[in-house]
């Protein structure tokens, strides 16, 4: 992902299913999954519409003419960790 941001890639994440594309900046799925191989995105994604991980597919591209002006990103704003606590009854 490293030298996807510095050679001004984009990451869409497809689910094919749903037929939706997200398109990300490769420095916040760095900071997000960590800086692993684009094969390795969409195994560790999940669609936000029907929350599955299965039909998924990522790839990393040049956005060229008017897709480079037109393409919207979807942006990091806040990571956040949540403490939740397991018990059973015994």
């Amino acid at each position: 992902m490293t030298h996807a941001h510095d050679a001004g890639q984009a990451g869409g994440i497809r689910r094919a299913r749903c037929n939706v594309t997200l398109y990300y900046k490769p420095s916040e799925l760095r900071e997000v999954i960590g800086n692993v191989a684009i094969d390795d995105v969409m195994n560790k994604v999940r669609c936000q519409q029907c929350k599955s991980r299965e039909w998924m597919s990522a790839q990393l591209f040049h956005p060229i003419g008017e897709q480079a002006h037109t393409i919207r990103y979807r942006r990091l704003v806040q990571i956040r960790w949540e403490k939740r606590v397991v018990s059973r009854d015994e």
